[in-house]
C-alpha cells in the first residue's frame, strides 16, 4: 500500500496535516459481531478528530478542515516547545484556523523542559521495550492532571466532550498527535467502553499517518543534546501496540479502572463519565463500523 492511501476511514486527507483521523466508528463493548440487520453501537464519527501540529495545513486543508465542522482545537503543546520548533527552522507556528476557538492547554508546563527532565523523558520514549513508553504515558497523565497545572488539557477535553448540550467537533493535536493525543484519546476510547485491543490499535495508526513527516520529527528530535541515537529516535516516533496496552493495564493495576482514574484525578465527575457516553455512543448498522481488523493488516 502506498503512503498516500491511507485507509478512509478513519483518516481523512487535509492537504498539510498528516497523521489527521476521526477516532470514531469503533465498537463498543457488547456491541453484536455479526449479522447485516443488527444495530451496532460504536463511537460517534464526525466528532473528535487528531492530528499531528497544524502549521503546514494548506489553504485547501482549511477548507476541508471548515467542511468538517471543526468549532475547536485542543494544542497540547508547551509555549517553550512551540518556540523551539520555530527557532530551530521547523517552522511549527501556531495556525489559527477561521471558525475554530484553539485553546492552549498544554500537559507539560515550561520547567518540564529543562535539560534534566529532557533526559529523563527522552531515556524513557527511546527505550527498546514498551516499558519505556508505559513509563513516559504515565508521566503525561500525572502532568496532565496535576493541581500544579492550572490549564487543566485533560479535564477540559473531557469536560467539552461531557457537554450537557451536543458537543461541537474538536481536533485534538500535540506535535507528532502520537504520545500526548494518543492517551487522551485512549482515555476517551475506554470510558465510551472501546476494548482495549482496538484502542491500542487505533494508537497504533499512528504509525501510517505519520509517515512522511518521519524524517523531520527524528530532525528535530536529534537537534536535542539530550538524544544523538538516531535509532533511539526512531523508537520515539513508533507506535506500538504494546506501548497502550501496558498503559491501560497499568491505570488498571493502579487504579482499579480507567473510569475511577478519571475521577480520582479529578478529570470527570461519575456523572461526567455517563454524560460522556449519552453524547459519544450512538448506534449504527454494521456498515458505519471501521473495518479495524482490516486495517491492523496494514500494519504487520
Amino acid at each position: 500500500m502506498a503512503e498516500t492511501e491511507l485507509p478512509s476511514p478513519p483518516f481523512h486527507p487535509i492537504p498539510g496535516l498528516p497523521n489527521f483521523r476521526d477516532i470514531g466508528g469503533y465498537p463498543v463493548n457488547g456491541s453484536p459481531q455479526d449479522g447485516d440487520n443488527a444495530t451496532h453501537k460504536i463511537v460517534r464519527r464526525g466528532l473528535i478528530y487528531r492530528s499531528s501540529e497544524p502549521s503546514k495545513v494548506t489553504e485547501d486543508g482549511i477548507s476541508k478542515l471548515k467542511g468538517l465542522g471543526i468549532e475547536r482545537v485542543f494544542d497540547l503543546r508547551s509555549a517553550v516547545e512551540i518556540e523551539a520548533g520555530q527557532r530551530d527552522g521547523f517552522g511549527w507556528k501556531v495556525k489559527e484556523i477561521d471558525g475554530a476557538r484553539r485553546e492552549f492547554v498544554p500537559v507539560f508546563l515550561d520547567q518540564d523542559y529543562s535539560p534534566e527532565a529532557l533526559a529523563l523523558r527522552y531515556k524513557n520514549y527511546s527505550s527498546e521495550s514498551a516499558k519505556g513508553f508505559i513509563a513516559a504515558y504515565h508521566d503525561i497523565l500525572e502532568a496532565a492532571a496535576s493541581p500544579t497545572n492550572s490549564y487543566r488539557p485533560f479535564k477540559t477535553i473531557l469536560e467539552h466532550l461531557a457537554s450537557s448540550s451536543p458537543p461541537a467537533p474538536c481536533l485534538i493535536h500535540c506535535t507528532a498527535g502520537k504520545d500526548r493525543t494518543g492517551v487522551i484519546c485512549g482515555l476517551i476510547l475506554s470510558l465510551c467502553g472501546v476494548d482495549d485491543e482496538v484502542v491500542a490499535h487505533e494508537y497504533s495508526l499512528t504509525d501510517l499517518g505519520l509517515k512522511e513527516r518521519h524524517e523531520e520529527l527524528i530532525a528535530h528530535l536529534m537537534s536535542n543534546p539530550s538524544l544523538r541515537d538516531p535509532e533511539a529516535a526512531k523508537r520515539m516516533i513508533s507506535s506500538q501496540k504494546q506501548a497502550m496496552l501496558g498503559t491501560l493495564a497499568t491505570i488498571r493495576e493502579k487504579y482499579g479502572s480507567v473510569e475511577k482514574c478519571v475521577v480520582d484525578l479529578g478529570l470527570l465527575s461519575p456523572e461526567g463519565i455517563k454524560q460522556l457516553r449519552n453524547n459519544l455512543i450512538v448506534d449504527t448498522d454494521k456498515d458505519g463500523v471501521v473495518s479495524w481488523q482490516n486495517h491492523a493488516k496494514l500494519l504487520s
